[in-house]
C-alpha cells in the first residue's frame, strides 16, 4: 500500500491544521511528526483509536528540496503515458507548482472511513491551494479535476471523467467507461470517442 496521492499546489502558503482538523471532525486526528503547528512538514492522520490511516508530507518545490525530486520523479514517469499532449501540459504546469503535498495511505485507511478522510484533506489542500491531483499508478488531473494522463495497469471498471485538448488548447470533457478498451484507446491518443447510438 505505498501508492501516493499529491496535490500539486499553486501556492506556498502553509495549510491550517486548525482548518484541516475541522475539516476532518471529532472522529480523526492529526498528529505534527515534523515541524510545529504553523509550519509543518509531516502530519498523520489517524482514527481516534490510533490506528494510522495516512502519512501526510508538504514538500517546497525549491532547488533540492524534496517537492522538486518528487516533479523530476513525476517526469521521467510519464514519459511513455498518454495522451502525449496532457503530457506536454503537466511538463510545463510543472513551473507552476510551489508546493507538493502528498499522502500515502497506511492500514487504517480501510476501515471505519479513512479513505473518506484522506479524500477530505486531499479536497481541502485542492481547494485551498489551487493545482492538480496527481494518484500514484492512476494518472494526473487538470486544474479543474478531469482526469487527462492514463498510468492505470491492467484492467480497470467504472466511469471517469476526463478531459483531452484540443489543437486550440482547451479542454474537451466527457465521461468514458474505464473498462471499454474502445474508449480508452481513443482517450489515450487524445480523442472524444465517438459516441454509440
Amino acid at each position: 500500500m505505498s501508492n501516493h496521492l499529491r496535490v500539486l499546489a499553486e501556492s506556498d502558503a502553509a495549510a491550517s491544521l486548525a482548518e484541516l482538523r475541522v475539516v476532518l471532525g471529532p472522529e480523526f486526528e492529526l498528529i505534527v511528526e515534523e515541524g510545529d503547528d504553523q509550519g509543518w512538514s509531516q502530519l498523520l492522520l489517524r482514527h481516534k483509536d490510533a490506528e494510522e490511516i495516512a502519512l501526510i508530507e508538504r514538500d517546497p518545490v525549491k532547488p533540492g528540496e524534496l517537492g522538486e525530486l518528487e516533479l523530476d520523479e513525476l517526469t521521467h514517469e510519464m514519459e511513455h503515458s498518454r495522451p502525449t499532449r496532457a503530457v506536454e501540459w503537466l511538463k510545463h504546469y510543472f513551473s507552476h507548482v510551489k508546493m507538493v503535498y502528498s499522502m500515502q495511505p497506511m492500514s487504517g485507511a480501510d476501515v471505519n472511513d479513512g479513505w473518506s478522510a484522506i479524500g477530505r484533506v486531499q479536497a481541502y489542500l485542492w481547494k485551498k491551494f489551487g493545482g492538480i491531483l496527481q494518484a500514484d499508478n492512476e494518472g494526473f488531473t487538470n486544474r479543474e479535476g478531469q482526469h487527462i494522463l492514463w498510468q492505470f495497469h491492467g484492467k480497470q471498471e467504472g466511469e471517469l471523467e476526463v478531459a483531452v485538448m484540443n489543437d486550440a488548447g482547451q479542454w474537451t470533457t466527457h465521461m468514458i467507461d474505464m473498462a471499454d478498451l474502445q474508449q480508452v484507446e481513443a482517450f489515450q491518443r487524445g480523442e472524444v470517442p465517438v459516441q454509440r447510438a
